[in-house]
């Protein structure tokens, strides 16, 4: 009773379980008319009555639950079933399965196992252990909305739920091709969260596909895997074509056959010596920019026909390494040969937690670990990748990123001067001072400068938090030029 007060934040007034009842019989119509009585003997409770025999729950259990007020004014609830219902629910889908078996056909009872396929699925296509288990437990432990088909069919979702959850329970190409929802009748967003005794018509248009910003609004588990399973899918066979293509423009570069590079037997055993699967997972990676298409094609062609062609290489490595100075330097442990750019979301510097997002020919994008925008990115778990800041040799003044900050402050005389001049205690290069008033004896400062590291900012903002009249310091995150 404790755990159920605090884990529900409810009064123990509103606790209608404190004394239950439950009544097992032998069929479903005697459980009906038991319910008749119930209510007939005592006054229920509204709001409090459930039919999960007409709408079962998704893991299969089934039964009527009441609650009911006694003559004594003592709120209990009822619980009823019939005898198979009963061992179900002690025991699980198996109970039933053991009591049936050799007795019923396998179809009769196709119902009561489709919830572990789907489990099954999800595990399959989901990957993801931690994912697998809060999708189990989920469906476990529901607080579900029942809504219909225009049929008259019952499907059951979790509360919040959307029109694109409804789709993808009714059929997997249903969602993929899912462009519009009614109602009851009207036309309402696919975000819009679905009640009890809903009515909802999918509209469909064959060719359409899943959008990608769908995965921010379902609430299922079997819609997220649908949708991350059907881009992952897109996304590989784009990375494919992509990796055939950087392959093939490397081979040219040096003057060697296609054909004979790009033998199905070297390309299968350069892929098993990386620990990939296929051929076809190795040109992946180099669509994907996991593997530079130097390093592979050292592992295709012998040495011996690469020395000519690695002198030229390295003379080009040196001018790009010229080029880059005094850019972000980032290092990706085991590549040399991807481009790195910081992404232009969180604007990520030196001394901040990053992480790396690899994207199709533009090499890898680098975020700030608590980016808004890196969970939405990562449904991808194999495009994640782990970067680094590599140090800065000391006296380097040619890396440096360029921060915007917001000040609020009072709105007095000489307040611009003083953050001004406090900042330039520090020794930094200001870019660029904004300063406007509200009219409410309040003012707003922006000002970008250019600063080495995290380190060098938090000096920054500390020194202008001290300034007397700020009440407010607050980066901008988003790329600043």
């Amino acid at each position: 009773i404790h755990q159920k007060v605090k884990g529900q934040q409810t009064d123990l007034e509103e606790i209608y379980d404190l004394v239950a009842l439950r009544v097992i019989t032998s069929s479903v119509k005697d459980c009906y008319a038991i319910l008749g009585v119930i209510h007939q003997l005592w006054s229920p409770v509204p709001g409090r009555f459930k039919d999960f025999m007409a709408m079962p729950r998704p893991n299969g259990y089934q039964s009527l639950h009441t609650s009911v007020v006694s003559g004594r004014g003592f709120p209990f609830e009822v619980q009823i079933r019939t005898e198979e219902m009963h061992r179900v629910a002690e025991n699980g889908i198996a109970a039933h399965w053991k009591y049936k078996e050799g007795r019923v056909g396998v179809k009769a009872d196709e119902h009561r196992f489709s919830w572990l396929r789907q489990l099954m699925d999800w595990k399959q296509e989901g990957g993801e252990s931690g994912e697998f288990i809060h999708s189990l437990k989920v469906d476990l432990y529901p607080d579900e909305v029942y809504t219909f088909t225009p049929k008259g069919e019952v499907i059951a979702l979790p509360k919040r739920a959307t029109p694109i959850d409804f789709a993808y329970l009714v059929h997997t190409d249903v969602g993929h091709t899912c462009v519009g929802a009614r109602v009851n009748g009207k036309m309402v967003p696919l975000r819009t969260h679905l009640k009890s005794g809903d009515i909802v018509e999918i509209v469909t248009v064959n060719g359409r596909k899943p959008s990608r910003d769908w995965l921010n609004v379902v609430g299922t588990p079997r819609a997220r895997n649908r949708i991350k399973h059907f881009i992952q899918a897109e996304e590989r066979v784009r990375a494919l074509e992509l990796g055939k293509k950087i392959i093939g423009k490397e081979i040219r570069r040096f003057n060697l056959s296609s054909k004979k590079v790009l033998d199905p037997e070297k390309l299968t055993a350069v892929a098993d010596e990386l620990g990939l699967k296929t051929a076809d997972d190795l040109l992946i990676a180099v669509g994907y920019g996991r593997w530079a298409p130097g390093n592979v094609l050292a592992k295709l062609v012998p040495k011996d026909k690469l020395v000519e062609a690695s002198v030229e290489t390295g003379l080009r490595s040196v001018v790009r390494r010229v080029l880059r100075q005094g850019q972000d330097k980032i290092k990706i442990q085991g590549f040399d040969e991807l481009m790195v750019f910081r992404a232009r979301c969180c604007n990520p510097i030196r001394g901040e937690k990053i992480i790396g997002y690899i994207t199709r020919g533009k090499g890898v994008s680098v975020h700030v670990a608590t980016c808004s925008n890196v969970l939405n990115l990562f449904y991808d778990h194999e495009r994640r990748i782990e970067v680094v800041w590599d140090k800065a040799p000391k006296g380097d003044e040619t890396s440096s990123f360029r921060v915007c900050l917001i000040i609020q402050v009072e709105d007095r005389r000489g307040i611009v001067a003083d953050v001004t001049s406090r900042i330039a205690d520090i020794k930094i290069n200001v870019r660029k001072v904004e300063a406007s008033s509200s009219g409410d004896n309040r003012g707003r400062i922006s000002i970008t400068f250019d600063i080495t590291d995290l380190k060098h900012l938090q000096r920054v903002t500390k020194a202008v938090t001290g300034v007397p009249g700020v009440m407010d310091v607050e980066r901008v995150l988003r790329n600043v030029m």
